[in-house]
């Protein structure tokens, strides 16, 4: 009898599908779900060792976790980017701020500890053979005394070094710091990936302090310049954090090219974006803007933010006087509220908003958004936050709102996860149904002619698909092909005006300097200078591409020509020639169907991520092409150097013009095939398995029935709906 299968007993079956108390969170809805597959694998694995197939199917879906979503925090030191956090986080003493001389060079992550109420740190360092190489970078650049000597690197090579080794320690050769007794303690001690973990949050702060934290005031003992970056994981913020990571992105700069490298990788990763700038100088501050400009390609076209908020902080921080007589505030105005201090914050705070909101509006970043609502502006007090004397109501200092934002984000996240398991399980359901015992004849007849149907279905969509590729193509090659002629004609302007036109000329001499030494690109400690030949020679190419691109490649919703648009058409699960009035058929049908969401699901992620590869790939290419270029002009030294980088680099871009620009056409060409291939062989790996696990089970078999399981199942995605 056991080859024949058991049928599990329906014990008041009738009277509790109706009594079942309905669910009111997203978590509850998930827990239940997972419950209910579990008791299938259990029944399942007590009736038919045989299944395990599917039993290793529903086992997967627990498995399966998606990326985080990554909000990218930009802001100078000292406008309390840590004292935001804190605030959000409701975790006062978390983060070190209000210090003097903070750090800014190390990517610092936060995110939820899921597993216990301990705070941990998780620290990357560099490894000592990588150290060893900074540190003779290190004094190469303190030994430079050339006139093409560049400050910027000068002033982080001596923090850098003082930090570590103490006050002067930039003073003494390389040698002489690796007999200093602090210089082997470090050698013998650092160079590990660390871990930090404490219940108390302040125990836990003071440990983290030396690997995030920077004092000029006492040198030496402090190991950030080791490290390459920091996860912080924290407890109890699982309605704000589960699914998020907040990741502090200092500016470039750095002399290392691996942490240089971490913020680029971070910034393209970035879905939300907070730019943080002190209320005083939010609009006049040349920072924020210059990250927007700086960013505009990683965050747009070449990235995948959705959506930037710009935090103005410090906002009780007022001159009550100062601001009335500027403001040319009214007596009205200052009685609508009883403290004449809080009318002067809540008024500067309207004025902030509208004032950064219109320039946000002005700014070229807005061209990579579709809708006003892609742009928030907040003013926020974090030290009024935890402080009730200051007297501003909690909800005026917009710390709530961000929270709110935080968790609203975080429970969509948790709804499309829960959405997505619901219904991969109805899927497994409907498998199993299929394999139930039918009672019509020819049973293992409509089975194969069911998946004979499927397996044609699957080659003419494919096909299909492939013609939209086509079209596709045609439209970028186009765009891309006007793109090399109009660059072609203005490459060479487009080099004067990065290297030669209106630039003073001895502090330019240095920049131009590293500019090369650095493959093209050049950005300030400050920011206040950034230069990119690279990305002026991509310029015209970028442009043409630009709208057309938006629309292949939108990070969200729709737009008519997308490239997921064209996917969400591809299906096998209809016009299969099998009676329709079929269960079988019905069942296969819908366990198809859900393995077509998930497929299609998961490839909207990576289409995401690899349209960053196909549009940075035009830069990529011109880098490539300059790259001897660049080494041999940043060696000329000496009367004259400046002058002979600039004819080199006018010169060999006239020369190379229009092997380098059809080049670029076709690696991005050759980026986007390859996306479709990939695209291609997923859809078409994934559902031939799908096809051939709903073949292999034996239909003279009958297994448990999961009716009342899937009527649950159904009730579950009605209340996620109502949610």
């Amino acid at each position: 009898m056991a080859s024949q299968g058991t049928k599990r007993k329906r014990d008041h079956e009738s009277s509790n599908s109706s009594r079942e108390t309905p669910l009111t969170t997203v978590m509850e809805i998930m827990e239940n779900a997972k419950k209910i597959m579990k008791t299938v694998t259990y029944n399942l694995d007590q009736a038919f060792m045989m299944h395990s197939d599917i039993i290793s199917k529903i086992n997967q879906m627990d498995k399966v976790r998606k990326k985080k979503v990554t909000i990218g925090i930009f802001g100078k030191s000292g406008d309390g980017k840590s004292s935001l956090l804190n605030a959000v986080l409701k975790k006062r003493d978390l983060l070190p701020c209000d210090s003097y001389g903070a750090c800014t060079a190390i990517v610092t992550q936060v995110e939820a500890n899921l597993d216990d109420a301990n705070y941990i740190a998780e620290i990357e360092l560099f490894s000592k053979e990588e150290w060893e190489k900074e540190l003779k970078d290190l004094f190469r650049v303190l030994s430079d005394e050339s006139e093409d000597r560049n400050d910027d690197l000068l002033e982080t090579a001596v923090e850098k070094i003082t930090a570590l080794y103490g006050a002067d320690a930039d003073k003494k050769t390389l040698e002489e710091l690796k007999n200093d007794d602090k210089f082997a303690k470090i050698e013998t001690s650092s160079f590990n990936k660390k871990t930090i973990s404490n219940f108390n949050v302040t125990e836990f702060a003071n440990d983290v302090a030396s690997y995030i934290q920077h004092s000029e005031v006492s040198p030496g003992g402090w190991y950030w310049p080791l490290v390459k970056s920091v996860t912080i994981k924290i407890p109890d913020c699982h309605e704000l954090l589960e699914h998020i990571v907040l990741v502090d992105i200092p500016g470039t700069g750095d002399c290392n090219k691996t942490r240089d490298g971490l913020w680029k990788s971070n910034l393209r990763e970035c879905s939300f974006v907070w730019i943080v700038s002190a209320i005083n100088r939010a609009i006049k501050d040349k920072e924020p803007w210059g990250i927007l400009k700086h960013c505009i390609e990683e965050l747009g076209p070449g990235g995948k933010c959705k959506h930037i908020n710009f935090i103005c902080t410090k906002t009780d921080e007022i001159n009550v006087p100062g601001y009335i007589r500027s403001a040319r505030l009214t007596r009205h105005q200052l009685k609508m509220n009883k403290n004449p201090n809080i009318s002067c914050i809540l008024h500067r705070n309207e004025h902030a908003k509208t004032d950064v909101k219109e320039r946000l509006d002005k700014s070229d970043i807005k061209k990579i958004f579709s809708t006003d609502n892609d742009f928030q502006v907040f003013t926020v007090s974090s030290k009024a936050f935890f402080d009730p004397k200051l007297n501003l109501e909690p909800r005026d200092t917009d710390i709530p709102k961000l929270q709110d934002d935080l968790r609203t984000l975080n429970k969509n996240i948790k709804r499309e996860q829960t959405r997505d398991y619901v219904n991969e399980a109805k899927g497994v359901l409907s498998l199993i149904q299929s394999v139930q015992k039918d009672t019509e004849k020819k049973t293992n007849e409509t089975r194969d002619s069911i998946h004979m149907d499927l397996k044609n279905n699957l080659k003419k969509a494919l096909k299909e698909l492939d013609n939209s590729f086509d079209k596709i193509n045609r439209i970028l090659e186009q765009r891309l092909s006007e793109g090399v002629d109009k660059s072609k004609q203005s490459c060479v302007a487009n080099t004067k005006d990065q290297i030669v036109l209106n630039r003073d000329g001895r502090r330019f001499h240095k920049i131009l300097q590293s500019l090369c030494k650095n493959g093209g690109d050049y950005l300030s400690k400050n920011r206040d200078v950034y230069l990119d030949l690279n990305k002026a020679l991509a310029k015209n190419l970028h442009e043409c591409l630009q709208e057309d691109f938006k629309k292949i490649f939108p990070v969200s919703g729709k737009t008519g020509k997308s490239l997921q648009e064209e996917i969400d058409k591809f299906s096998i699960s209809h016009s299969v020639s099998a009676n329709s009035r079929s269960s079988m058929l019905r069942h296969i049908q819908k366990f198809i169907k859900t393995e077509e969401t998930k497929l299609k699901g998961s490839l909207n992620r990576e289409i995401i991520d690899k349209k960053k590869v196909i549009y940075s790939s035009i830069q990529e290419t011109i880098k490539k092409e300059m790259a001897s270029c660049y080494k041999q002009a940043a060696a000329f030294t000496g009367t004259g150097s400046m002058k002979k980088r600039q004819e080199m680099l006018i010169t060999t871009v006239d020369k190379i013009k229009h092997n380098m620009f059809n080049k670029a056409k076709m690696e991005m060409l050759k980026s986007f095939n390859n996306l479709k291939l990939y695209i291609k062989y997923d859809l078409e790996s994934g559902l031939k398995a799908s096809i051939a696990l709903s073949q292999s089970q034996p239909s003279n078999i009958k297994l448990m029935d999961v009716s009342r399981e899937t009527e649950q199942l159904e009730r579950l995605s009605g209340q996620l709906e109502r949610l």
